[in-house]
């Protein structure tokens, strides 16, 4: 079973402590023990502890680290593709895999 790690006891995502295939993961550290993830995460990456539905904060460290720019369902990868800043425009253009920007070309 995976595990993560939830770091502060209102935060709506965990953090990986390895890599996970969808199903059952522990959440340790907080008051959530567990989750069904529904598709494959890396380590490092967030997953979903709840519902977080369209324009509502996604909560790490006790704070918001983003805007879910579509509903997340509880299970599901927290990342670039599904996920803004609330202080760079440009997150939205951000490519999921490098974090590179896909907005302005390179030569």
């Amino acid at each position: 079973m995976a595990r993560c790690f939830q770091i502060g006891p209102f935060d709506n995502v965990a953090t990986l402590l390895e890599d996970s295939e969808a199903g059952p993961a522990e959440v340790v550290g907080g008051p959530s023990s567990g989750v069904t993830i529904l598709e494959a995460i890396k380590l490092g990456h967030k997953v979903s502890l709840a519902t977080i539905p369209m324009g509502q904060p996604v909560v790490k460290f006790g704070a918001p680290i983003g805007i879910a720019t579509r509903t997340i369902e509880a299970g599901v990868w927290v990342h670039l593709h599904n996920c803004r800043s609330q202080v760079d425009e440009r997150s939205g253009t951000l490519d999921v895999d490098t974090g590179a920007v896909s907005d302005t070309p390179y030569e």
